[in-house]
This record gives C-alpha cells, sequence and structure tokens, in this order.
C-alpha cells in the first residue's frame, strides 16, 4: 500500500507542474518499475543507490534557499509549530480532546509512514550489508531516521509555514504534495513545481523500488522463485492505480497496513531486546579496547 501512496504523489506532483493526467504517469512509473524488479537485486541496488543523494542533497538546497529568501518569517514558523503541539485548539478551533487525539493518530502515523522506524521492513536491505559489527550496521539504520525525520521533513514543514500556504490547505483548496509545490512555487515560480515534481518522483520511485525488495525477500522465503513474477506483477498494477485514487483513500489504506505491520513487529522487537542489549555491550567492549591499543 506504501507503494500506491508513493505513485499517487508523482501523479499528482505531474499533474500540477505539467497537466499530465496521473493514470498515464502511474502507467510509465509502474512499466519502469517492472523494468527495474525483473533486474533482481543489483540492478535495485545499483538504481537507488545513485537515484537517492542526488535526490536529498537538490532537495536540501532548495528547501534551504527559500527558508533563506523567507528568513523573516522563521520566528513566526516555529510558533505555529510549539502553537500547534502544545496549544492544538488554537490553531484549528476544535474540541480539546478530539483535537489532541487527532494530531497524535496523524503524527505518529506520518511518522511511521516516513522513516518506517519500528515497522520491520528497513532490516531487510540492512541485513545484506557486508559488515563486519551488526551494531555498526545499526548505527546506519539510525542515522537513516535522523536524516528522514529531523532533516528533510523539517525543512518540507518550515517551507511550508515561511510561504505561507498553510491556510490553503487547512481550506481544502491544497492537499498533499500539491501543497509542498505551492511553497517552492512562491519563491521558484512554476519552476518550483516542476522541481517537486522532479524530485518526487526520484524520491518516490527509489522507495517503490525499496519496499518491492522488502517484500520480494518475503515472497521467496515463503513461495520460492515462482512466487517473485506474480508479486511484481501485482505491485505493478498497485503502482498503476495508486496513482488515480483519492489522496485520502490511499493513505488510510497505507495507515491501516502499515499499522498492520507494526503489531507483530514491536512483539519480535520486544523478544529480541536482550539479544540487542548483549550485542551493543559487547560491541561498546570492543571499541574501547581498540581506543586503549
Amino acid at each position: 500500500m506504501g507503494n500506491m501512496v508513493q505513485s499517487n504523489s508523482i501523479g499528482a506532483a505531474f499533474q500540477n507542474a505539467f497537466e499530465i493526467p496521473p493514470l498515464a504517469v502511474g502507467v510509465i512509473v509502474a512499466a519502469a518499475a517492472g523494468f527495474i524488479f525483473l533486474g533482481g537485486v543489483r540492478r535495485i541496488a545499483s538504481v537507488t543507490e545513485k537515484i537517492v543523494p542526488i535526490m536529498a542533497l537538490f532537495y536540501i538546497v532548495g528547501a534551504m534557499v527559500i527558508i533563506i529568501v523567507n528568513f523573516r518569517r522563521i520566528p513566526d514558523a516555529f510558533s505555529q509549530i510549539f502553537t500547534g503541539a502544545f496549544s492544538p485548539q488554537a490553531v484549528t478551533g476544535g474540541v480539546m480532546g478530539i483535537t489532541v487525539q487527532k494530531a497524535i493518530r496523524f503524527g505518529v502515523a506520518r511518522g511511521l509512514f516516513s522513516n518506517e522506524a519500528g515497522m520491520g521492513s528497513t532490516p531487510h536491505a540492512h541485513a545484506i550489508a557486508k559488515v563486519k559489527e551488526p551494531c555498526d550496521q545499526g548505527i546506519v539504520a539510525m542515522m537513516g531516521v535522523f536524516i528522514d525525520t529531523f532533516i528533510i521533513l523539517t525543512l518540507t514543514a518550515l517551507v511550508v509555514l515561511v510561504t505561507g500556504v498553510l491556510p490553503r490547505g487547512y481550506s481544502g483548496e491544497l492537499e498533499g504534495i500539491a501543497l509542498t509545490q505551492a511553497g517552492f512555487e512562491s519563491v521558484f515560480g512554476h519552476g518550483g513545481t516542476i522541481f517537486i515534481a522532479v524530485c518526487m518522483l526520484f524520491f518516490a520511485f527509489s522507495t517503490i523500488i525499496g519496499w518491492y525488495f522488502f517484500g520480494e525477500v518475503n515472497i521467496r522465503s515463503l513461495f520460492g522463485k515462482k512466487g517473485v513474477k506474480i508479486y511484481a506483477l501485482l505491485v505493478c498494477v498497485f503502482v498503476a492505480v495508486g496513482s488515480t485514487l483519492k489522496v485520502d483513500l490511499v493513505w488510510s489504506l497505507s495507515d491501516t497496513f502499515n499499522g498492520l505491520m507494526v503489531i507483530p513487529n514491536l512483539l519480535s522487537l520486544l523478544s529480541l531486546s536482550g539479544t540487542v542489549s548483549r550485542l551493543y555491550q559487547s560491541y561498546g567492549k570492543k571499541k574501547q579496547i581498540k581506543e586503549a591499543s
């Protein structure tokens, strides 16, 4: 379901930027993804390792330019963040209990979708890394959560706040990726909308590829090689279909299935907590010995 969210975002971004029908974008993305899926792990790794760093760098630079241009509004942006966090009824005018409940519900759901911490998906990728110490790879995994949540998402939030486009989201005029595109357009003109469409293509497409790989590992384990082609076909179909659905529906489906993934994974994490603790203690002792020598 996460792949449907990504294809939906790509379709919406390209419709805003180039007026291309979302279905046409979805079919093209699905076809490109299918080509990569057939190439296996090597092709997947080759594509993602080139796309992701370039995508992230260009997006960070673009967001920083917008924030610098609107630097006088930065204090007000942080004021809105803290007001929304500690007094959400002042922003929305809703009933306190319901407003806080919704803030927690959507905050947790979007945070989970963003960095997948505790969901049990990214360990498939980290498990195939060739490292001497598992804790080294664990630290890399935690860095991914930090970069995604505290850098990329914070920059996006600040862009939306300092450019003053957030009220258009409250009114329902803009939703999803269109809100970020409006923020970039306020500084870069229509080029900002195109810029976000291209960034979204790279980001979402690499995510589709990564999630496909996570699923493929499970399919191979459960059904063998025969199930992989059927799985790849189903992913391509959902990618194409996801580009045409309503944003709210796609997010609701994604939140539901993400929650179903989290429950068994959290139980596994609790049962493995002792093993993790022992490994990290051993890792710390080895580092102390190396530093002493």
